[in-house]
């Protein structure tokens, strides 16, 4: 997907910024990292010509802030506080702060303010709070026991493949951003204000049922079906279910679980509709895997996104998707695949 006009022009306009004063990458990387970090691949994908990434307003007052000034060749960059500017140093910096905002508002403006990156993992602002399901404790390894010499958190967490896939691709997409997981337990009413990520279904993940319930609008629930012990099934408002499959071996044989269906959505956060509500479910845990594989396989996510955005330009969805299951590994569902769209929603839509 190119990026507009105006993303071009604000990444070229940083470039110029950086080489009038004669700064490589790095230098400005630890000017700008007075405060919190910032990454020489961040500065490297904010002035991109091909695919630039869109810096946060506080990053770019921050710019204005040290190019308001006049650096020379034995001294470090450094970004002053505006109370140390000088006035003249002042009004350029203002003059400054007002053209970067200016660009940046100009490319917002090109994009719905639901989706706010060109993908959807990729987030402009923060926090984004990974709500993971929890193992009941019956089903727990020993290692998850705090008393345990060896304890091991993250043994209490249940669609573990799930989460370290989104948890790598999340910190590699958004590295100014603050990312965490959390189990349902331990949410506070901050992390539900920012950007939210549900992983798992509502056996494991007492949140996902709830939010649910709350998100009205959507015509899908998961439900408990009495002929499925180990999961829970998805049913649209009109009543049609979407089911898992399994092989046709006899009974001397185990059942094998050959297709998941997954639940993949994208809604503004229901507390706070600056920010979105993103849910990654399935009947089993390879459902889980496929939704997040969808937004992070390396393989299939171009034209994954490519087919979100002009299928749903408001950036709200909602879809039920296959999920192939081949030795045990749950295979990325392919958007262009109509067969692999069980069912889809988009509330712009009347009958949707």
């Amino acid at each position: 997907m190119a990026p507009s006009p105006e993303a071009v022009r604000l990444a070229r306009r940083l470039r110029e910024l950086r080489e009038s004063q004669r700064l490589t990458q790095s230098d400005l990387a630890r000017a700008l990292s007075t405060d919190s970090r910032v990454a020489v691949a961040t500065i490297s994908s904010w002035e991109s010509q091909s695919s630039p990434k869109l810096p946060p307003e506080e990053r770019l007052r921050a710019y204005a802030l040290l190019f308001s000034t006049t650096l020379t060749d034995d001294t470090s960059p450094r970004v002053r506080r505006e109370h140390e500017l000088t006035a003249d140093e002042r009004e350029r910096f203002q003059t400054l702060h007002r053209e970067l905002l200016g660009l940046r508002d100009c490319v917002r403006h090109q994009v719905d303010p639901l989706i706010d990156a060109q993908y959807t993992l990729d987030f402009e602002s923060g926090p984004v709070t990974v709500i993971c399901p929890e193992l009941p404790a019956e089903i727990r390894s020993p290692l998850a026991e705090q008393d345990n010499a060896n304890h091991t958190r993250l043994y209490r967490y249940a669609d573990l493949d799930a989460l370290i896939e989104l948890w790598g691709h999340l910190r590699a997409s958004n590295p100014e951003l603050p990312v965490q997981h959390r189990l349902p337990t331990e949410i506070n009413a901050d992390d539900l204000s920012g950007h939210l990520i549900l992983l798992g279904g509502i056996a494991f993940n007492s949140l996902t049922g709830r939010l649910m319930r709350v998100l009205d609008e959507l015509p899908i629930r998961q439900v408990a079906a009495p002929d499925l012990n180990d999961g829970e099934i998805f049913r649209s408002r009109d009543g049609a279910e979407y089911r898992p499959l399994w092989d046709a071996s006899g009974d001397s044989q185990p059942r094998e679980l050959v297709e998941d269906v997954a639940l993949l959505v994208r809604l503004r956060n229901p507390f706070n509709h600056s920010r979105t509500i993103t849910i990654c479910n399935g009947v089993y845990s390879r459902g889980v895997v496929g939704a997040v594989r969808t937004l992070t396989d390396a393989a299939v996510r171009e034209q994954n996104e490519a087919y979100l955005a002009h299928r749903f330009p408001g950036g709200s969805y909602a879809l039920l998707l296959r999920v192939p299951v081949v030795n045990g590994t749950a295979m990325t569902p392919d958007l262009e695949i109509p067969q692999n769209r069980l069912f889809e929603w988009c509330p712009e839509e009347p009958d949707g």
